[in-house]
């Protein structure tokens, strides 16, 4: 059998550094979501509406790009319409509005360490309904996670926290687990910025219908926003969450998928919660406890596991999900 490197991983190699580069604005970007979202929800925006804005505003910045790429293949979008509708409902709109809840209960941090679990959940769902089978490394990986997720919760407090934030961010991870097993799918000539496009797209008149016809609370409020102390119009933190944690994340992470592959891509992408912690602890004052970041560093090291354990079967099938990350 022959070892030498395929033409992809060559490929890939060339294109590492500055992959790599873009790999960590995408991390950065995405880490951004939470940070920027919660002044609004604090100043009176509902999660619904803050969602609303972000995917509404962030298609609209992707939308010429998205038609450049599409080129006249205006059947790609028919033949994949159900693909791009469940995309836009759950993965995005719904997995996004479940962690704004959370983050209006949970420091942005322990937020974004419970959606972190929607990949140990892929492997669930890999074994129920494709027969596959966890190995140990997998097993290992699920473990610490779980216990990771103990120590976020900080059951040995007396406090302890949000017991309903914490099931926002579950059902958060429920949503980023079907971003990875949607993402995994054929698409057969649809381009990724396309099927980003039109997801960001269904996901805010999904939304905006839920809104009216009363299902989904849609508030807003001109009131100024605080960042660091600082007082900033409410239409800058919009503005910043659609096109910075939106358009920017979703373009810039394709792109950093293509030059490192989604494998690769992902692992950085787990950068994602380093970021989120730092710019909650920059502009919003906000740092999980040390029990919590230890904690938080149990479910990235599970989710590596998890990840290096699918890489060989994943390798031997043929198949490499697109493991761009979403907050």
């Amino acid at each position: 059998m022959s070892t030498a490197p395929d033409a992809e991983t060559l490929q890939a190699a060339r294109r590492a550094p500055g992959g790599l580069l873009l790999a960590l604005i995408t991390a950065a970007a995405f880490g951004t979501s939470g940070t920027l979202a919660k002044p609004l929800l604090e100043a009176g925006w509902s999660s619904g509406a803050t969602v609303a804005a972000r995917v509404g505003v962030g298609a609209l910045v992707l939308l010429v790009p998205a038609l450049l790429s599409l080129r006249g293949r205006w059947h790609l979008l028919r033949s994949h319409a159900g693909l791009i509708a469940v995309y836009g409902v759950i993965p995005i709109a719904g997995c996004q509005w479940a962690y704004f809840n959370a983050v209006q209960r949970l420091e942005v941090g322990v937020a974004l360490m419970l959606e972190y679990l929607g990949l140990v959940l892929v492997v669930g769902w890999l074994w129920l309904r494709h027969g596959r089978r966890p190995r140990r490394l997998t097993l290992t990986g699920v473990a610490l996670s779980l216990l990771g997720l103990a120590l976020i919760l900080d059951l040995t407090s007396a406090t302890g926290v949000d017991p309903i934030g914490v099931g926002w961010g579950l059902l958060a991870a429920v949503g980023l687990a079907a971003y990875f097993i949607l993402s995994a799918r054929e698409t057969n000539g649809l381009p990724p910025l396309v099927l980003a496009t039109f997801g960001l797209a269904v996901g805010a008149i999904a939304l905006l219908l839920a809104g009216a016809v009363g299902v989904l609370p849609m508030t807003m409020s001109t009131d100024d926003v605080a960042f660091a102390g600082r007082a900033v119009p409410w239409w800058t933190a919009v503005l910043a969450l659609a096109v910075v944690a939106a358009a920017v994340a979703y373009a810039v992470g394709i792109a950093a998928a293509r030059a490192l592959g989604s494998k690769v891509a992902s692992f950085v992408g787990l950068t994602e919660v380093l970021f989120a912690v730092l710019f909650a602890w920059l502009l919003l004052g906000e740092l999980p406890s040390w029990i919590q970041l230890v904690g938080g560093a149990l479910i990235v090291a599970g989710v590596v596991a998890v990840k290096l354990d699918e890489a060989e079967p994943l390798a031997d099938a043929g198949v490499e999900p697109d493991a761009t990350l979403a907050a």
